[in-house]
């Protein structure tokens, strides 16, 4: 008979598969700011630095003049008492908050908005960073991590410098239980099984005669006991790369 698949369990809600979300801070996002000061500037000091379970770099509280506050990423360098700048009018100072339109070319930003107003939704993780490489009529043009580019909005704000915590995942883990706790506060279930280590009643992958006979690839449609391995998947294989 067989039991339901991890995939099919997901959907269920047991704390297995729960992140602990109630131990969060608060989610990072820029303010609403306002048309003169995003043309403008004003000043805002770091109050605190806060950690946040399951994200990887720390959280910066951030009191504004006009006594608003709220929490962004932090970049590499920023401390406790520093006084950042936010608006068009602002330097290219690590730390401070600018509109795309407004940073220079060459210039290492993250954290950046897709559409104004949205808070901040590109190069977030711990290390990363993104490259102003022009300007454009149709955007600003930015190199991604990924090394892709892409065009943003000039009025998009992004802060200037690297996310901290850039060391992060050289560290070892030394233990399984510190990656048991590290992906439950993300809400990851680990450990994880092969589909192919298990029996062939509890996934479509299992037992050990399956060989080349069944490609894994499957639909985006597929019911939950046969959506696993590579879904929608646009191709099969890594790409290769091309000699120059």
């Amino acid at each position: 008979m067989g039991k339901r698949i991890r995939v099919q369990r997901r959907g269920g809600g047991s704390p297995t598969f729960r992140a602990s979300t109630h131990k969060r801070v608060a989610p990072a996002r820029y303010p609403n700011l306002t048309k003169d000061v995003r043309e403008g500037v004003i000043q805002g000091q770091v109050a605190d630095l806060l950690h946040d379970p399951g994200r990887g770099s720390p959280l910066a509280l951030i009191e504004l003049e006009n006594d608003q506050t709220y929490n962004s990423v932090v970049a590499e360098g920023v401390h406790e008492g520093q006084v950042i700048e936010l608006g068009g009018k602002a330097h290219i100072e690590v730390g401070n908050v600018i509109p795309m339109g407004e940073i220079s070319e060459g210039t290492i930003v993250c954290n950046i908005e897709l559409s104004p107003g949205d808070g901040g939704k590109l190069v977030r993780s711990s290390g990363s960073y993104a490259t102003v490489i022009s300007h454009t009529p149709n955007g600003t043009m930015v190199k991604l991590p990924s090394g892709k580019t892409k065009y943003i909005n000039d009025h998009c704000l992004a802060t200037v410098g690297v996310v901290s915590a850039a060391g992060r995942v050289d560290k070892p883990l030394l233990k399984a239980g510190s990656k048991f706790h590290w992906m439950k506060a993300k809400g990851h279930k680990y450990p994880r099984t092969r589909g192919k280590a298990m029996v062939a009643a509890a996934h479509p992958y299992g037992s050990s005669k399956r060989g080349a006979r069944k490609v894994t690839t499957v639909s985006r449609d597929a019911p939950p006991g046969k959506k696993v391995g590579l879904i929608a998947a646009r191709r099969a294989g890594r790409r290769k790369r091309k000699r120059r």
